[in-house]
């Protein structure tokens, strides 16, 4: 955080998406929000696809702030979770909203954050395994994506 007390842009940024993604609108007489990752995953294979490629700024935005390992996985976890809960038709859409990747991976952010304001610069163990993290959960978001689709083909076609 700055002397004048403003948040950083990356955390700026990753608040909005998680915002978007998982608290947009709020279902009418409850407390329960519903966002773009919700909708977009109501559309088998590209929906989930699209939301994780989506949900993946976060993640970057975790690499650009430093922060550790661990909670990248974390943050990698909650991105396949959320992917795989994604392949159950509708129950899973349901889990989906209730699991919020994004508000959990933007919660972990700032916690990873403001534990190490000013963390080490990065070494290139360090980078590895961030870009492990980061690209492999969207590398196999794609890859359950495409067996979703081709096996939506499959069925339709008979």
């Amino acid at each position: 955080m700055s002397d004048t007390g403003e948040r950083p842009p990356v955390r700026v940024f990753s608040r909005r998406l998680a915002v978007l993604m998982d608290d947009l609108v709020q279902i009418p007489g409850t407390k329960q929000g519903i966002g773009l990752d919700a909708v977009i995953g109501l559309v088998p294979g590209v929906g989930d696809l699209l939301g994780s490629g989506i949900s993946g700024a976060i993640m970057y935005d975790a690499v650009r702030a430093r922060v550790p390992v661990p909670v990248l996985a974390r943050m990698a976890w909650n991105l396949l979770l959320d992917a795989l809960l994604g392949l159950v038709p509708f129950a899973g859409d349901l889990l989906d909203v209730a699991h919020r990747a994004n508000r959990r991976n933007y919660r972990l952010l700032e916690q990873a954050v403001a534990a190490n304001p000013d963390p080490d610069p990065p070494t290139a163990g360090y980078l590895a395994a961030a870009i492990a993290l980061t690209v492999l959960p969207l590398l196999v978001v794609v890859g359950i994506g495409i067996l979703t689709l081709v096996l939506l083909v499959r069925w339709i076609s008979g």
